[in-house]
């Protein structure tokens, strides 16, 4: 080592000596900050954490949009676990959704969040299509799926009779929130397809147990349709008929041949 570094008896100088410890003690204030800077970051992110988890970031305001009329603002709230305005960071927007549509009237439901503290559930409901007797002295209300929405006291006036009968015998409604058998199918595609005008004058539609369908109308005529082939044509055989003939007796108007339409008494 040269002079200029060590004095006569060995020593390092002690310009470089002060130059070693200012570089400990910069190494050393950079552990510092550094380390300060981890436990900074980790305690606001545990206060961030903290914090999601409280009130202050609550599902303050719910919105349900939609139109719902046959299930209340309170239940779609209830059933998607928002009634206590829970942290929004808690809510999971897939599992409120299912728990939503497990209500029988709601056909589908989003859930969505919005920060800080907002929630919007997003509804469509099943509309009513059909009704049908049962169980017991109660009327099953379904949609066109064959669904149990509801069972009522009383039957729904507005609503067309579906009467099934399977090979076996009556079919009857299934309960709230499950469908009824596969035999009901092509009373269903009929309940579905019926124009509006003419849907108002059907009181009741039947299945036979070979799967054909005839409607009973409040005029006191009974439709024979046949098959659920070609019901647009048979819809219009039918208004056709209502239209221009004073029907004199008629009681039974067969379209199961479209376009060859047959009134009999």
């Amino acid at each position: 080592m040269s002079a200029a570094r060590r004095s006569a008896s060995g020593e390092i100088d002690p310009r470089i000596a002060r130059r070693r410890d200012e570089v400990e003690r910069s190494r050393a204030q950079r552990r510092w900050r550094w380390v300060l800077s981890i436990v900074g970051l980790a305690a606001a992110v545990v206060l961030a954490v903290v914090l999601l988890h409280t009130s202050l970031f609550g599902a303050k305001v719910i919105r349900v949009q939609g139109s719902h009329p046959q299930t209340s603002t309170e239940a779609i709230v209830a059933a998607a676990g928002l009634s206590d305005h829970p942290p929004l960071i808690t809510v999971d927007p897939a599992t409120a959704s299912a728990q939503v549509e497990h209500l029988p009237f709601i056909a589908s439901a989003t859930v969505a969040r919005q920060w800080p503290d907002a929630v919007t559930i997003s509804v469509t409901e099943r509309v009513p299509t059909t009704t049908m007797a049962g169980p017991a002295s109660s009327w099953s209300v379904l949609d066109g799926d064959g669904r149990t929405l509801a069972a009522t006291p009383g039957r729904p006036p507005s609503l067309p009779v579906l009467i099934v009968h399977g090979p076996q015998g009556p079919v009857p409604p299934a309960v709230v929130g499950k469908i009824v058998g596969h035999e009901a199918d092509p009373g269903l595609i009929v309940a579905r397809s019926l124009p509006t005008a003419f849907a108002a004058q059907v009181v009741s539609i039947t299945v036979a147990p070979d799967g054909t369908v005839s409607l009973d109308l409040h005029v006191g005529l009974t439709v024979l349709l046949g098959t659920t082939s070609d019901l647009t044509a048979k819809y219009e055989d039918v208004a056709a008929i209502i239209a221009h003939h004073t029907l004199p007796g008629a009681k039974v108007i067969d379209v199961t041949v479209p376009q060859s339409p047959v009134v009999g008494a």
